[in-house]
């Protein structure tokens, strides 16, 4: 069995987003970095993001976004939910967004700063988060680091299993299982339960 990517606690993701904000294009990176550990979203999906998918007509980021079906590793169509703090990310991003962009709303949503690209691919952002992580010196860590953090965090809340396979888009609750990580809260807490 392969090894698992690594759930990052809150501190090991305060490292990253500190790393993130001495660099360029930090709103970018930041935002792209809190889709996968807020929305749970993989990185071949936060690639394949345009601008219209997240933000409507009227400017404002969506409440929801809907994920077509060549979008998702599953081909089958998702609605991904935005929570508040995610929204003031993407707001942040959308603001710096605006000043760089032309307003065509079918561009991708992560632009990448080589000429004449049309954003990240999955393979480019995948590769992209590994050195993240590296740089901000998280061992263990993925491009999946944040979606498996997403996923024991909402666990650790007591979000039920099915609720979470269906937040992450899995068809089958084996696979959902393999990404909640147990720690020693949620044992602790557990055994209080008896």
């Amino acid at each position: 069995m392969s090894k698992q990517a690594k759930v990052l606690n809150q501190i090991e993701l305060r490292r990253v987003m500190d790393y993130i904000a001495t660099r360029k294009h930090a709103s970018r990176n930041r935002a792209m970095l809190m889709m996968t550990h807020l929305a749970g979203l993989r990185v071949g999906e936060v690639a394949a993001l345009r601008y219209r998918d997240v933000v409507a007509g009227d400017g404002k980021v969506r409440d929801e976004i809907r994920l077509l079906a060549e979008q998702t590793k599953g081909s089958e169509a998702r609605t991904v939910f935005i929570n508040e703090r995610l929204r003031k990310e993407l707001e942040q991003y959308v603001a710096f967004f605006r000043l760089c962009k032309l307003q065509d709303t079918n561009v991708k949503f992560f632009y990448s700063q080589k000429r004449d690209s049309d954003g990240f691919t999955a393979n480019t952002l995948a590769q992209f988060f590994h050195y993240l992580y590296k740089k901000s010196g998280i061992d263990g860590a993925s491009s999946h680091s944040g979606r498996r953090s997403f996923a024991s965090k909402l666990s650790e809340q007591g979000v039920g299993i099915r609720v979470l396979m269906n937040i992450l888009g899995h068809k089958n609750i084996t696979t959902t299982i393999k990404y909640v990580d147990a720690n020693v809260n949620m044992m602790k807490r557990a055994v209080e339960l008896a």
